[in-house]
């Protein structure tokens, strides 16, 4: 329920989040409430709180109602309570560890729960067939595109990362069907990802988009979404850094799925690649 809550939040009206945030943080008061009375609580109306309700994935307030009891029963049966990872600026460094470990499990937790495996699986049929790979990010969700090209690369894919927009768009357009575009934007509003994506898709690329925003304009040009947990933003740790730890999860996920189906090809060339560089961590 709180990883659905932080995933669409972002895409709801006001009234909306004060629903969601509501049922979220108290699913065991809310499970008790008509429609009317959670309506009543969040100064809302009825007709907002059952299209929350629809947008969180339930076909109406009573199926949300009964999520939501059940999950109280579960609060109650000894699950640990939901922790705080908000960092102050005095936090002794020992705190700032703890909290960040305990934020970093929580994004890996939700992102695993929401990612839609159907997806994933297409996705890593698709850059099994592909005959080249290009990868598009910028900022932190770059790093992330260079880890996913490298580690293609060592399992004797043609992948390639691509920083810089213009080079990115220039590629697009030499892509065709059968080729793969992969695009990592965590907001899915970032322009200089979404140009190069719209090219591919244009060409005919399958294209793959990574994003903590399954609805946002990124979606519109990709034939299959994975989807990343929405992080918790602080001050000291905006989401653009927060987001690359559900990024480098679902890109490992992908990269495992395709090694697993080219593992007769794939094992040999990690191995050479490994081989290749292992005079270079050796003491001379």
């Amino acid at each position: 329920m709180a990883a659905k809550v932080r995933t669409m939040v972002p895409s709801m009206t006001r009234s909306m989040q004060r629903v969601a945030e509501a049922v979220a943080g108290d699913p065991a008061g809310c499970a008790q409430l008509t429609v009317t009375g959670l309506a009543e609580r969040t100064g809302t109306s009825e007709a907002t709180v059952v299209r929350t309700s629809r947008l969180l994935g339930y076909p109406g307030y009573r199926d949300l109602r009964l999520a939501l009891a059940g999950l109280a029963a579960q609060q109650e049966s000894g699950a640990a309570p939901s922790v705080t990872a908000d960092i102050a600026v005095d936090d002794p460094i020992g705190d700032v560890v703890a909290k960040l470990a305990l934020d970093e499990q929580q994004t890996l937790a939700d992102t695993a729960a929401g990612l839609d495996t159907g997806q994933l699986e297409a996705a890593v049929g698709a850059v099994v067939a592909a005959r080249r790979i290009d990868v598009y990010g910028v900022g932190a969700s770059n790093l992330v595109g260079q880890d996913l090209a490298q580690k293609l690369l060592r399992i004797g894919l043609v992948a390639h990362p691509h920083a810089d927009p213009h080079l990115a768009v220039t590629n697009a357009v030499q892509l065709r069907t059968g080729d793969v575009a992969v695009a990592i934007t965590h907001s899915g509003r970032t322009v200089d990802v979404i140009e190069p994506l719209r090219v591919a898709f244009e060409q005919g690329a399958t294209t793959i988009a990574v994003t903590g925003r399954p609805d946002g304009e990124i979606a519109q040009y990709a034939d299959h979404v994975l989807t990343t947990s929405t992080a918790r933003e602080s001050e000291l740790r905006p989401a653009a850094m927060s987001s690359r730890t559900s990024q480098l999860l679902v890109v490992d996920c992908l990269f495992i799925g395709v090694a697993q189906r080219t593992y007769e090809t794939a094992a040999p060339a990690l191995s050479a690649s490994y081989e290749a560089l292992a005079h270079r961590h050796s003491p001379r």
